[in-house]
């Protein structure tokens, strides 16, 4: 299926914005191995900017699609903050899938923080070749709970009416929950240059997660299309530390399918955005390759 961007937007992809459906029109026109990028919260597409550029030099076309609303810019995001509220788990999983659901092949795809957990619940709807979930959010059944990642969530957490609200982090609060492994001017600089206020739904629907059968924040960790599944951990990540990747490894180990685990070395949750992000890049990029061919689509074309 070619979708082009100046077509009507289909019926079922509502949410989906046109520099969205370009992507995938020329996603589908290269013919080549897709890899979808799903930030999580706090951040915008354009944190993936430098990795979107790794993957496409490496053979692949990737893309950046965003959560439902987000703006084009962190200016954009930090002056009008109201439209990155009152996003669900389910709304923008769904809204992940319907991009999905437009490529002509099913995509690799690599998520980080609740992008990671995102990326989790995609796999488990069937729709990923291959998955690499960094840092990532807790679902249904994972149960440690460190006081590190209380801690990073209590910005939100600590009002319910957050709940309505997009919250902004200070400084402090994202040098602790993004930024401790860094420098304090590299932190002020990935402060200034990626934060952006989040959504208060996600964090409120995980923490009550193992208490809701109904929560939007699971995964079918069972589903035999799921695909082959990296979990990638910052070793010194106070927002998800080690304790709560490792659960959802232990998870993830009941599907048939590949489940790995790698914990990076002196590495925050700033990890995909930060003075170390090629290592972790490399580190999927490699895990993908192992199992998706960038080129593969191209080859038989031409075959």
């Amino acid at each position: 299926m070619s979708v082009d961007s100046s077509d009507a937007t289909p019926a079922n992809a509502i949410t989906i914005r046109a520099h969205e459906l370009q992507q995938v029109d020329e996603a589908n026109k290269t013919g080549l191995q897709p890899v979808v990028f799903v930030h999580g919260l706090w951040l915008l597409p354009s944190s993936w900017d430098r990795w979107a550029a790794v993957f496409e030099k490496a053979g692949f076309t990737a893309l950046t699609p965003g959560w439902p609303d987000d703006p084009d810019t962190v200016a954009e995001a930090n002056a009008h903050p109201e439209v990155l509220a009152h996003k669900t788990i389910g709304q923008v999983a769904d809204h992940f899938e319907e991009i999905v659901e437009a490529l002509d092949k099913k995509p690799a795809t690599i998520g980080h923080s609740f992008g990671g957990l995102l990326a989790q619940i995609l796999a488990g709807r069937g729709q990923a070749a291959v998955t690499v979930a960094i840092d990532p959010a807790p679902f249904r059944g994972v149960l440690p709970l460190p006081f590190s990642s209380l801690k990073s969530a209590w910005p939100v957490l600590g009002n319910p009416a957050n709940r309505n609200r997009a919250v902004p982090l200070t400084f402090d609060q994202f040098r602790f929950g993004f930024a401790n492994a860094v420098s304090e001017k590299e932190a002020h600089e990935l402060y200034d240059t990626f934060a952006v206020p989040a959504s208060g739904v996600p964090l409120f629907q995980a923490a009550v997660a193992n208490l809701n059968p109904w929560t939007e924040a699971k995964v079918d960790t069972e589903n035999p299309d799921r695909g082959p599944l990296l979990l990638i951990s910052g070793e010194k990540d106070n927002t998800v530390p080690w304790a709560i990747t490792n659960a959802s490894f232990h998870l993830q180990q009941r599907n048939p399918g590949v489940t790995e685990i790698i914990e990076m070395p002196n590495r925050g949750h700033a990890l995909t955005i930060d003075n170390g992000w090629r290592a972790v890049a490399d580190t999927a990029l490699a895990f993908i390759g192992r199992f998706v061919s960038a080129n593969e689509a191209t080859q038989k074309a031409s075959a």
